[in-house]
This record gives structure tokens, C-alpha cells and sequence, in this order.
């Protein structure tokens, strides 16, 4: 099978490496999103799509939009006979989608119709779901729209973060999607039409969004910081200094005003919530590494005195 890959960040490199892998998949050639300045310097940094087609030689493209005409071309000119798509980050217009004569594919990381969008596996940890997992639909014009060939599941756990079930979702994403290539070339795949009411979406993470607001209860707050590790971290202040929480867990029923520390000890701060309290166990400050809070009273103990108040 003549395959033409479209993918981006680590969670798409899992997925051409399981295509390099296999002995029955060619790939042709592979689209990324332009290089993008990182780090503190803002180096032009390829993405991890790049740096793995490169290490296999791989024909490598980065448009900045598939909407122009002579870049349509091109794309036609690979002859592929099926184009894979796992969080590329470029729309494709219709005449892409028609290009490849097995059309194009996604993998999604949640079970459709839920969570469609940019940030499924994130958002599907804020709303404290228990379930998700990765669907692989035939691409149509719509958001993820498409027909699904497979869907894969795997628990949510009470303590998973976005880290721990991206690496998830990697594990079952790459086998599913070799499976649904060999059902398509055997002529086996069925798709079946998504349910347009039973949608959702999942919209883009914010960095405003990982401020904490302490007026939420501890579950929500518990839920939030979890998505949001790694990106974009949560976070709140204590006086002048902004504080990223990486860790927590809902405790005990609150006795003080939302966001006041009742407790700061070995096991960590415990401030109060709306409802209950939040038990955080790491934190990171300000030009220092991730730390544990019983090693940051050590050195900064004063900052987290009972009564002290995060946030505004």
C-alpha cells in the first residue's frame, strides 16, 4: 500500500512509526506543519514528524495550506493510494480528499462522536469522563465527521493525566490503524455514519484557561490540573509569584476561605476549595524545576504559612 502520512507532534510520530514498521505499508512521502520557533532562544524547531521521516529518508512537506492550487498538485503527483492523517493540524479541502483513490483517513484520540476537535484527550479528562479511546474514520469535509472503521477503548483513570493517556491512546492508535489499512486493501472495511446528536467538542487548550479558580470545587480543580499536564500546566499566585501545581488531589471538606492554605506540611499544601480542600503534592516555582512540596517548604517554607492566600 502507497501510503502519503499527514501528522505533527509525538502522538502522529508513534503512528508513522508503526507504518515504517510494517512490512506490507510503503510510505511515500509525509506532510507536517511548517518548522515553529521553541524554547527560550525561539529556534526554528522541525516537528517530531519531521525529525522521524528525515531519520528514514522520507520525502518531507511542509505547506503552510493545501487550499492553493499548485500544492494540490503535488500532492497528486505522489500517486498515493491512501493518505493517513493523525493531528496534522492543516485543514484539507475536498479536492485533497479526493485525491488519494482510497480517499484520506484519521486517527482520532476519543471515541466519536464525542470530542470532536483539537483537544479531545484533555477535555475529555476536565469533564471527568471514564472512558475514551481512538476512532479511525474515513475523512470527509465536515470536523471530524467522518464514518468510523474503528474505535478502540481504554479507561480514564482517577489519577491519569493528558501525559499518561496520550501514551495510552499511542498504544492503541498504532495497531488500530494498521488493522483498518489491511481490512480497506482486503476490500473488509465498514464504516458506519457517526450519531450528529451525541456530539461534543472539544475545543483548543488556552493558557488562560490554566489559571486556577479556587471559588471551583476540588474535584473540578482535581480534574483541571490533571488535563492540564503537561500543556499548559495549571497554575495559580501567591502574592507576586505564579505558582504551576503538577500534582493534587481532592482531600478533606474545607474550613477557610476558597484558596487560603489551611496546612502545609510534609504531605503537601492543603488549601481550601469552594467545596472541599486540594491536597497539592508538587508544584514548580519560578525558574526552578518540578519539586515536591515537602522539599519546597525546605527552602521556601515562609511563602506557605497557614492563613496565606493564592490567587486574587
Amino acid at each position: 500500500m502507497r501510503v502519503l502520512f499527514a501528522g505533527t507532534p509525538d502522538f502522529a510520530a508513534a503512528h508513522l512509526q508503526a507504518l515504517l514498521d510494517a512490512p506490507d505499508m510503503s510510505v511515500i512521502g509525509v506532510y507536517t506543519q511548517p518548522d515553529r520557533p521553541a524554547g527560550r532562544g525561539k529556534k526554528l524547531t522541525a516537528s517530531p514528524v519531521k525529525k522521524l521521516a528525515l531519520d528514514h529518508q522520507l520525502p518531507v512537506f511542509q505547506p503552510q495550506s493545501l487550499k492553493d492550487s499548485d500544492q494540490q498538485r503535488i500532492l497528486s503527483e505522489l500517486q498515493a493510494d491512501i493518505m493517513v492523517v493523525v493531528a496534522y493540524g492543516l485543514i484539507l479541502p475536498q479536492a485533497v480528499l479526493d485525491t488519494p483513490q482510497l480517499g484520506c483517513i484519521n486517527v482520532h484520540g476519543s471515541i466519536l462522536p464525542r470530542w470532536r476537535g483539537a483537544a479531545p484527550i484533555q477535555r475529555a479528562i476536565e469533564a471527568g469522563d471514564t472512558e475514551t479511546g481512538v476512532t479511525i474514520m474515513q475523512m470527509d469535509a465536515g470536523l471530524d465527521t467522518g464514518a468510523m472503521l474503528s474505535v478502540s477503548r481504554c479507561a480514564i483513570d482517577s489519577n491519569e493525566t493528558s501525559a499518561s493517556l496520550h501514551q495510552k491512546l499511542e498504544q492503541l492508535g498504532a495497531p488500530a490503524l494498521l488493522h483498518t489499512l489491511k481490512s480497506i486493501a482486503a476490500g473488509l472495511a465498514v464504516a458506519v455514519d457517526q450519531d450528529d446528536q451525541l456530539s461534543c467538542y472539544a475545543a483548543k487548550i488556552t493558557k488562560q484557561e490554566a489559571l486556577i479558580d479556587w471559588n471551583q470545587s476540588a474535584q473540578i480543580l482535581d480534574r483541571q490540573i490533571r488535563a492540564f499536564n503537561p500543556f499548559p500546566a495549571a497554575y495559580t499566585t501567591l502574592g507576586e509569584l505564579r505558582i504551576k501545581i503538577w500534582q493534587a488531589e481532592p482531600a478533606t471538606a474545607a474550613s477557610l476561605a476558597p484558596g487560603q492554605i489551611i496546612s502545609a506540611d510534609n504531605t503537601g499544601l492543603l488549601v481550601s476549595c469552594g467545596e472541599q480542600s486540594l491536597l497539592i503534592t508538587e508544584i514548580q516555582l519560578p525558574g526552578k524545576s518540578r519539586m515536591a512540596v515537602s522539599e519546597v517548604l525546605k527552602s521556601r517554607g515562609e511563602f506557605f504559612v497557614p492563613l496565606a492566600q493564592l490567587g486574587s
